[in-house]
């Protein structure tokens, strides 16, 4: 398990492009046949990526042990989305068949066992959020055709998109987190513009179906101190509570975005207008 540390706002300006990089961006999630984990202290959220092919996957005890737990979710609650092929998860014992697009939230107090892909030559990749809870909420798969879609943007700001919702209160029933896929729609290459702060929680992207000759420009950092990194394909960036966040593809691709923190609110934000960005 990597950690990342909190960095203070007022740190990010010192920062070159390899330290903005080893702060804030998580570059490999998924390796074939392991599990990898990335803490972040904001929050405490727990990010990875799980890609069964050959082998089956169980957390280990050196990641309960890096939480101070017995097992992992025996303080947390968990989500995930498979944007691979079809796959398998145990839950308590119980068989969860999550289908490519499909999402699982799993409780606090629930025991994670197996991950599984059904077709090693189409194997499941579960990119998942976990965060501290302090209520159990029952376990449950949400299917893509059960997310809660909101369409967003404008073909003139080259910014329309869906926005699908997975953990949301109209969805499923969570403690804190908060988890969705946004894909855009052809010829929009901006998400989350105008772009926004919430101090109240957290947040991290997950960048995928980004072709080999494309990036995605990620900014963050305060409205008058913002910062750049190039992602790739299946790379994720941490998103502080006093950070904005929105990014620009040079091509077609989604992302997964998962929040943590006091309010689970979508629409508890604070915008900004393109005038206030330096």
């Amino acid at each position: 398990m990597q950690h990342k540390t909190a960095v203070s706002p007022k740190h990010l300006p010192l920062l070159d492009t390899q330290g903005l990089r080893e702060e804030f961006l998580i570059e490999s999630l998924f390796i074939e046949n392991k599990i990898s984990l990335t803490l972040a202290e904001y929050d405490r959220m727990l990010v990875g990526g799980i890609f069964p092919t050959t082998s089956v996957l169980n957390f280990s005890a050196d990641d309960y042990a890096s939480l101070a737990a017995d097992h992992l979710l025996l303080n947390r609650e968990l989500g995930l989305i498979n944007i691979g092929g079809p796959g398998k998860v145990v839950v308590d014992g119980q068989n969860y068949d999550i289908a490519p697009r499909d999402g699982l939230y799993v409780g606090l107090g629930a025991k994670i066992g197996d991950f599984e892909s059904i077709d090693a030559e189409n194997p499941a990749k579960f990119y998942m959020c976990s965060a501290p809870a302090h209520r159990a909420c029952p376990t449950k798969v949400i299917r893509e055709s059960e997310s809660y879609p909101e369409r967003l943007g404008t073909k003139e700001g080259c910014n329309d998109r869906t926005i699908y919702k997975y953990l949301h209160p109209q969805v499923v029933e969570t403690c804190q987190l908060a988890m969705g896929l946004t894909v855009l729609e052809p010829g929009s290459i901006w998400n989350t513009m105008a772009p926004h702060q919430h101090d109240r929680r957290m947040e991290a992207y997950f960048y995928f179906d980004i072709s080999p000759e494309s990036a995605v420009f990620h900014f963050m950092g305060k409205p008058d101190q913002t910062r750049h990194m190039v992602v790739r394909n299946e790379q994720a960036v941490i998103s502080p509570p006093w950070s904005i966040h929105t990014g620009v593809g040079t091509g077609a691709y989604s992302f997964i975005w998962s929040m943590a923190g006091e309010n689970k609110d979508f629409t508890d934000m604070d915008h900004l207008k393109i005038s206030e960005l330096y």
